[in-house]
Order: C-alpha cells, then sequence, then structure tokens
C-alpha cells in the first residue's frame, strides 16, 4: 500500500512514527491541564468552595478577609496582599462626574489584578447605592427610605430595588451595602431617612420587597445567599443591630433594651433578611446595653450565624475594629482579635490595610486567632463570591452602561416621590374652610419661596455623589427642581414669582396679587452623626419664611426633610402642610400631586410629635398624644380634567 501511494516502507515507518510521538504529546498535555473543581460553573457551589479553601494559603486567606478603601487599590497592592475586596467610600469615585464606562474601566483593571493571582479569586466591589447609585454622576436618584415607607408599597420597592441594582451594574458594581433595615425609634438620630419606619412589621414588609429586587428572588434553602443573575446586585442588610435604638437617638450609641426586646423591635428585619437570601450583613457601630456590636459573639455568631442560619458573610462598619475602644485604634491588635472571633468575616478596614493584614497573620500563625474562624470567615466570602457567578464573570458588562439614569428609572422615581408625600393639612378651617390642595394649574400669579424651592441638593439629602450631601443644581448630572416641576406643571400663561427668601414689604405689597404660594422648607443635606439633632426645629431662614409669606397669602407649605420636624408652632398660619421627606431627583412628583394629576395617598411611617419633649415615643406606647400619629395622611382624588 505504502508504495502505491508513493511512499516507501522506510518513510511509511518514519511518518507512523511521528504521529506515535504527537498522539503521546497530545495525550500528556491533556495529562498536564489538571482538572480544579472549583474553576467547574456545573459543580454545586459548597464543593467548589471546599476545593478553593484547600488550595488557599494563610495569606491569601487572609486577603479575602480585608477589604480596602478605592484609592488604595492599585494593581501591586491587590497582587501583592491577595485583597477580597474593594470599596467606595461616601463621594470615592474615579473622578469628578466620572461617567459610568470611566468607573466599569478602573474596576476592570482592578479585577484583572485579582485574576492574574496565583489561584485567581475575583474581587468583590461594593458602594453605599441607599437611594439609588448615589455615588455616581447622571444616577437615578430614589427618595431615601423613609418616604418609600410612607408609599406602604412593596411592589414599588421590589422594582426601585432592581433599578438600583441595575444601574449600580452599569458601573461595573456587583455588591451594595443596602439595604438598611433599622427600626428607628427616634427621629433625633441622624440616621434616621435610612429607614424605612419605627414600626417593625412595615419595615420588614419593605426589607422582604427590596432585596429579591437588588438581588433576585431566592431559589436555595434559608440563609444561603443568592444574586440570581449579572444584572442583580449582592445586598447587606444593616447595621446589625438596634442602631436605630440608641439614648436620646445618638448615633454609635447604646441602646439599652432586654433581651426580648431587642428580637422583638429590631431583629424581625434581619430573619426577613435572611429568608430572602440577603449576601451579607453589617455590624452597627452601636453597642447592645454597653457591649459594642462589633464584639458581641452572642448576637453575631450565636443568633445570627447559628440560631438564624445566615450563610452569607458579616462584615464590618468602616474602620470599626478601630472604633471598639476609645480612643480610636488603641490596643488595635487585641480588637482585631476580639471582632474576628465575635464573628466578623470581612473588615473594611479601609486604609491601614498592611497592619490590619500584618497583625491578623501573626495572631494566626501564634494561635490567638484560631484557624477555623479564619477558614469559616474565608468560606463564607467565597460563598457569595460564587453565587453571585464571579468566577463566570468578572468583569464589567460594558452593554449596561446605557441603564444609568435611564428614562424608565426616572418614571420610576417620579412614582415613588408621588406616593411618598403625606398630606398633614388641607384648609385652615376658617375663611371659607376648603380644601386647598390640588392647587389650580391656571392661576394668574404665583409666589413659590423658600430655600428648598429649586436647589437639587437639598432635595437628594446626604449620600448624593458626597457622604455628607450638598446643596446646589449641577452635581448630579439629572434631576427636575420642585420650581422646575412647577413652571412645568402650571398654565403657560400663568406668571410665577420666585425667590429664596422673599422680603416681606414685597409680599404685603402684593397680597392680592397671588393666587397662592408655594414654600418650599427644611433641612440641609447630612449623614450619621452630622444629622443628630436634639431639638428638630425647621432650620432657618424656614420659619421666618413661613410666617411672611402664610400670613398674607393662601399658601402650602412643602417640608423637605430626613425626618418629621416641630412644625406646630406654625401650623395655624398654614393653609396646607405637605411632608415631601428627601424625594431625590424627580421633583415633577412633587408638582404631580399639588396639582392633581394623581391624588395624595401617603401614609405617616413615624410619629410627628409636638416637641422633642415627648421623645422617644412610638405607635404602640402607652402614653402616646402626637400631633400627627403613626400612619396619618389625608387623601386627595385627583382632579377633574379640564
Amino acid at each position: 500500500m505504502a508504495t502505491q501511494m508513493g511512499c516507501s516502507p522506510a518513510a511509511a515507518r518514519l511518518l507512523l512514527l511521528l504521529l506515535l510521538v504527537l498522539v503521546v504529546a497530545a495525550g500528556a498535555s491533556v495529562a498536564g491541564a489538571t482538572y480544579v473543581k472549583y474553576k467547574d460553573p456545573k459543580q454545586p457551589i459548597e464543593a467548589r468552595v471546599t476545593d478553593l479553601l484547600a488550595r488557599m494559603t494563610l495569606e491569601e486567606k487572609i486577603g479575602q478577609m480585608t477589604q480596602i478603601e478605592r484609592a488604595n487599590a492599585s494593581t501591586s497592592v491587590i497582587e501583592k496582599y491577595f485583597v477580597g475586596s474593594v470599596l467606595s467610600g461616601g463621594g470615592s469615585a474615579p473622578s469628578e462626574n466620572a461617567s459610568a464606562a470611566a468607573w466599569q474601566e478602573m474596576i476592570t483593571k482592578m479585577q484583572k489584578a485579582a485574576l492574574s493571582t496565583r489561584l485567581g479569586i475575583p474581587i468583590i466591589y461594593g458602594i453605599d447605592a441607599v437611594h439609588g447609585n448615589n455615588n455616581a454622576y447622571n444616577a437615578t436618584i430614589f427618595p431615601h427610605n423613609v418616604g418609600l415607607g410612607a408609599t406602604r408599597d412593596p411592589d414599588l420597592v421590589k422594582l426601585i430595588g432592581r433599578a438600583t441594582a441595575l444601574e449600580a451594574r452599569a458601573t461595573g458594581i456587583p455588591y451594595t451595602f443596602a439595604p438598611c433595615v433599622a427600626v428607628c425609634r427616634d427621629p433625633r438620630w441622624g440616621r434616621c431617612y435610612e429607614s424605612f419606619s419605627e414600626d417593625t412589621k412595615l419595615v420588614q414588609l419593605m426589607t422582604a420587597a427590596v432585596i429579591p429586587g437588588l438581588q433576585g428572588a431566592p431559589r436555595h434553602p434559608t440563609g444561603i445567599p443568592v444574586v440570581a443573575g449579572p444584572k442583580n446586585v449582592a445586598g447587606c442588610a444593616k447595621h446589625f443591630v438596634g442602631d436605630g435604638g440608641t439614648r436620646n437617638g445618638i448615633n454609635e450609641n447604646n441602646t439599652v433594651l432586654s433581651f426580648h426586646d431587642l428580637m422583638r423591635i429590631h431583629m424581625p428585619p434581619y430573619y426577613d433578611a435572611v429568608i430572602k437570601g440577603i449576601a451579607s450583613v453589617m455590624i452597627s457601630y452601636s453597642s447592645w446595653n454597653g457591649i459594642k456590636m462589633h464584639e458581641n459573639k452572642f448576637l453575631i455568631t450565636q443568633i445570627l450565624k447559628e440560631k438564624m442560619r445566615f450563610r452569607g458573610f458579616v462584615i464590618t462598619d468602616w474602620q470599626a475594629v478601630d472604633k471598639i475602644t476609645t480612643p480610636p485604634h488603641k490596643h488595635y491588635y487585641h480588637s482585631i482579635q476580639e471582632t474576628i472571633h465575635a464573628g466578623i468575616d470581612m473588615v473594611m478596614v479601609p486604609y491601614d490595610y498592611p497592619e490590619f493584614v500584618a497583625d491578623v497573620t501573626a495572631q494566626a500563625k501564634r494561635g490567638a486567632i484560631k484557624m477555623d474562624r479564619i477558614d469559616d470567615a474565608v468560606t463564607r466570602i467565597l460563598r457569595v463570591k460564587f453565587a453571585m457567578g464571579l468566577f463566570e464573570n468578572p468583569l464589567p458588562d460594558q452593554s449596561l452602561v446605557a441603564h444609568l439614569g435611564s428614562k424608565p428609572h426616572r418614571e420610576l422615581a417620579r412614582e415613588a416621590v408621588r406616593k411618598s408625600l403625606v398630606l398633614l393639612k388641607n384648609g385652615k378651617g376658617k375663611k371659607d374652610g376648603k380644601p386647598v390642595l390640588p392647587l389650580t394649574k391656571n392661576a394668574k400669579k404665583i409666589l413659590v419661596v423658600g430655600t428648598h424651592a429649586h436647589d437639587l441638593g437639598l432635595q437628594c439629602g446626604g449620600w448624593t455623589k458626597s457622604w455628607q450631601g450638598q446643596s446646589g443644581n449641577n452635581f448630579t448630572g439629572q434631576g427636575t427642581t420642585i420650581l422646575e416641576a412647577i413652571k412645568s406643571a402650571v398654565d403657560k400663561k400663568t406668571v410665577i414669582d420666585y425667590s429664596e427668601h422673599p422680603d416681606k414689604g414685597n409680599v404685603s405689597k402684593s397680597e392680592d396679587e397671588y393666587d397662592y404660594a408655594v414654600v418650599v422648607v427644611g433641612e440641609q443635606p447630612y449623614a450619621e452623626t452630622a444629622g443628630d439633632n436634639l431639638n428638630l426645629t425647621i432650620p432657618g431662614p424656614g420659619p421666618e419664611v413661613i410666617r411672611k409669606v402664610c400670613e398674607l397669602v393662601k399658601c402650602v407649605v412643602v417640608l423637605v426633610s430626613g425626618r418629621p420636624l416641630v412644625v406646630e408652632p406654625y401650623l395655624d398660619t398654614m393653609d396646607a402642610l405637605v411632608a415631601a421627606w428627601l424625594p431625590g431627583t424627580e421633583g415633577h412628583g412633587v408638582a404631580d400631586v399639588l396639582f392633581g394629576d394623581y391624588g395624595f395617598s401617603g401614609k405617616l411611617p413615624r410619629t410627628w410629635v409636638r416637641s422633642v419633649d415627648q421623645l422617644p415615643m412610638n405607635y404602640g406606647d402607652k402614653l402616646y398624644d402626637p400631633l400627627f400619629p403613626f400612619g396619618f395622611g389625608l387623601t386627595t382624588k385627583p382632579a377633574a380634567r379640564s
């Protein structure tokens, strides 16, 4: 045959020998490509976690437990320390007014550094997307949680969770430190607007809705984290536990309660979070009966992890390990040991990561921190990363960029604003006594006044583009102020006079000239401790503006605030009063209801006291004499179309 093919016997033997060599070489190549179980997406998550954990060195495990700030997360740092997580603190962005593409580019670079390490474990990038993806320029800013609590609409809240997840993913971010499931029992607390309500059941209702919005529907046994797909994000229920119950509402303070009352008032939303498959839980800076939550092994390990069967990871708050001592960072070496043994899995360092890594490494090597505790922590972190699909899809999806600040999301935010507004008063009861709202669109001339009428920053509040928030109309990228919304709503022939702080003399000269006035006043932006407030008065010049205008012109007061403020001294002067909370970028939602395109439907998510002397006062207390009770809210019907 060889001869017939034009090939000599010797050449044929040589050809066969070459083929044999090639076959052997190919077989050796296949054998060399060892099967790696943790890289196989067909394997169960727990099998992948076990396989990967067994391959990890101590240094790689500690790296997974370390979360550092974006500003530190260079390629060399991620590679050297095997960093497991990176975050943006409030206002920390790739650049001023960074685009979604710029966010993605930054995160891609970090992720490629992580993937280049020996085991290729991707980082998980986290951010405080607490009312939309609020750190990002051009993002949709939804009402803060207190306003969402006023809607009583869990279906709406679920959709907001879904939109927030999509806008986070548009910037390449797969993890948000939300939702806040605090039960705020005292409005003097500077984080009260982050709470859905003072009522545990209402907080539970919203918690059970927003988590499936963010993460997708649970499909595993209770406690197993779930992130349904690449358009969802990992969530974080916070701040465990009792953060909303501190004495006098002082941030990071002491919650003095019996175990029974702690479990009855503050713990139930965490049960709902675990049932819905929450990926992580953040611990509170506060204490329970004098014991710092970050070192409370009983509540973190025995209750949350063991009794409640939570299988995600537990993360600290910002520099919280440092803050369990006074002054902060004193005995840091010991603080690390206490918090990790209490059940902390991931530490938000966020800056001094060399010291943290060195201290954990030294304590682990000498047995002061037990290896089984480190292994448990890393197991939980890896479980979440596998559940998120990070190993299969570690890089941002460029096709999602257009979802940041999209029109459908802004329409959703507008709906949320409409449903969040609570009508507290509608008519003075003197003169003709008729309701003032809805306002007519065909007025000849109207007056719009107040610090908050034409200021997106004040409208959005804290945690908007920066940690504390800020005043102004040029930093959110998109949005509509209440004044702009009013101009858009009324007839083109209507004359609108606007003044941030009108002169009383000018108003008195025009008393009969205006059909009505809209007075928009409220709080300045704040976050956390900066928002603690022991008097809860309307900040100046709000009271003065109310008195000057409402004594002379039929007026509607729109109060923009993160909590109920003391309004009783001015209530008789007002013709109508609307609690607008912190509505976000979509001011059209306010005008929609003021002018009757939609009716008022919101209900108070918290008790509105007469004075701070009554605090703390909550729905269900034996002594309960508020100005407006929990659940109060007048309703109106949409105005007839002309």
